[in-house]
């Protein structure tokens, strides 16, 4: 957590940031995706002990890695959530295939993940969609997810893990089934009938893919559970690129207006889960420089939201 001191009209404030701040170490330390026992216990070591965080998300890691990060975990009270999105977007597996022995093996594979994460203490764990089919096949793909997602849901429920769904972009890079948060709201109002341990995630840098901006969200009030923060990549040729450079190198999308905007959303719609940081070194950077800058844009942003509220 943190505040921000500033003075207005002669007078001096003390302002908490009203949200717990998290952050991806698989992307933040990309060898932690890969489950490298030494790179997971640094990550850990570094951004569990660094006040500005209360919560790191990483994806299931091997029981050696664990074994080294746990007693940082126990000793530092940090929250864990589970990142499964790797599952779908690296491992192939599609909670809404449209072939019903495909689904199965990635419900069966997202539940093994969420059984472990739950023996570890791990409470919420988000992941993806699968890919679009395209126009024929979309809404059948659709309600393939939706079975999926409740047989899930009813899972976790028993082990007390909150499921969540995050957005991706439908026609860019990772080209995902959901996609536009209407159609994620959907998809959400469906589940949430049956199971009330589900929600979204929508990232700021998967924005300008789905031609989003943070006002957009204010459709899924009822069902947002986390916020990503970070930048899309934009090529020289104008392609878009879902590779979460930090904010401010060459390329990137969104800065500290773009943050702004977003965390007033947050707080007009009465927003009460966790914002975090998904940023990605580039070739010739040491992990923690986009993720320190990334602090920087959450605290002006913040600082700029109070400031232009307060006069």
């Amino acid at each position: 957590m943190f505040s921000i001191n500033l003075r207005v009209d002669g007078e001096e404030y003390t302002v908490k940031f009203p949200w717990k701040v998290s952050i991806v170490a698989f992307m933040a330390n990309p060898p932690v995706m890969n489950g490298d026992p030494q790179a997971s216990r640094e990550a850990f070591d570094v951004l569990a002990h660094d006040p500005f965080f209360d919560m790191i998300e990483v994806n299931v890691l091997p029981d050696e890695a664990w074994r080294l990060v746990e007693p940082i975990v126990r000793e530092t009270g940090i929250e864990v959530a589970s990142g499964l999105q790797p599952l779908v977007l690296a491992k192939g597996f599609n909670p809404s295939a449209l072939d019903e022995d495909e689904r199965r093996k990635a419900v069966e594979a997202i539940k093994r993940e969420i059984e472990i994460s739950a023996a570890r203490g791990i409470r919420k764990a988000a992941f993806c969609s699968g890919p679009d089919p395209g126009d024929a096949d979309r809404e059948a793909a659709k309600d393939q997810l939706v079975k999926s997602l409740k047989e899930i849901a009813g899972f976790a429920e028993k082990l007390g893990v909150y499921v969540i769904l995050e957005t991706f972009d439908r026609y860019w890079d990772k080209r995902q089934l959901i996609g536009p948060i209407t159609e994620a709201v959907e998809i959400a109002r469906e589940v949430r009938g049956e199971h009330e341990n589900f929600g979204l995630l929508w990232d700021l840098s998967h924005g300008p893919m789905l031609s989003e901006r943070p006002r957009d969200i204010a459709v899924a009030r009822d069902y947002l559970a986390h916020i990503h923060i970070g930048c899309t990549k934009k090529l020289p040729d104008g392609t878009l690129k879902d590779w979460h450079p930090g904010f401010y190198r060459p390329g990137a999308i969104n800065g500290v207006e773009d943050v702004k905007e977003l965390l007033a959303v947050l707080r007009d719609i009465g927003y009460r889960g966790a914002v975090g940081f998904e940023v990605k070194p580039e070739e010739g950077q040491v992990w923690q420089e986009p993720v320190h800058a990334a602090k920087g844009v959450l605290y002006t942003a913040f600082a700029k939201l109070v400031e232009e509220r307060m006069r």
